[in-house]
């Protein structure tokens, strides 16, 4: 008997069909990458820490270039002298503190609850530096990053992320020439915790004053630099208690 490919019917039940074969298929393979996925998301993590801190692959006409993940966890685990969280004014010592999901716990801070921040100490030219993770919102989307300081409060490196900006606008935060023009920048400004502004009006395209609190603005994208400048200040306020314990030692 011949199949009426033509009837309403038939269509219908051939597209239900699709979906449990398509969806199961897709279902078994998400199962089955589970554990890739989670370690790349680990050595990702791992690489921004590292890139923030200054340990990468870059040369000097390059873009961003990271660690091989072939070689990051041993990197990490070298050049990561200590993982902290920091709870409740206390700093306790927690070697999984690079997979703490950082917007979860600023959720919690926020609603007065005891957060776990993540901190990361390493050294950079013989000094110590501090890794502070960051977490805002851009034009469309989450902005994320790390950022590293040093105890007088002088950013060392940092790097930025994002999952939804305008390519060629927005999503210029993660080029390096942009996360460049950080490293230098003092997150101080008369003794008070300012930040860093992304300004239209810096009026220093190099980038040579590193006392303005100030970094060039991006062309077009003027709300996802702002996000940015807003999630500098909101990692310094929730970091604050933190940044004076090594600032007075």
């Amino acid at each position: 008997m011949a199949i009426n490919t033509e009837k309403n019917s038939y269509t219908v039940i051939f597209a239900i069909i699709m979906v449990i074969v398509v969806g199961s298929v897709l279902a078994f393979l998400a199962s089955g990458l589970s554990t890739k996925i989670k370690e790349n998301e680990r050595f990702e993590k791992q690489q921004n820490i590292l890139y923030a801190m200054g340990v990468n692959e870059n040369t000097p006409d390059s873009g961003v270039n990271f660690i091989p993940t072939t070689v990051v966890e041993d990197q990490f685990k070298d050049q990561v002298k200590e993982q902290y969280v920091w709870v409740n004014g206390e700093l306790k010592t927690d070697d999984q503190a690079y997979l703490i999901d950082l917007k979860k716990e600023l959720k919690v801070l926020k609603e007065g609850g005891e957060a776990r921040l993540p901190i990361f100490m390493g050294e950079r030219d013989g000094q110590e530096v501090y890794v502070l993770p960051m977490y805002g919102k851009g034009l469309w989307d989450a902005i994320w990053g790390f950022m590293a300081v040093d105890k007088d409060m002088v950013v060392q490196g940092v790097y930025f992320d994002h999952k939804g900006e305008t390519a060629g606008r927005g999503a210029i935060i993660k080029l390096r020439f942009f996360m460049d023009d950080f490293t230098g920048e003092s997150l101080l400004e008369g003794g008070s915790y300012n930040g860093i502004a992304v300004s239209k009006t810096n009026n220093d395209p190099l980038n040579n004053d590193k006392e303005d609190n100030e970094v060039d603005a991006i062309a077009g994208a003027t709300i996802t630099g702002n996000g940015v400048s807003a999630m500098i200040k909101e990692t310094l306020k929730a970091y604050r208690p933190f940044l004076e314990t090594i600032r007075n030692n």
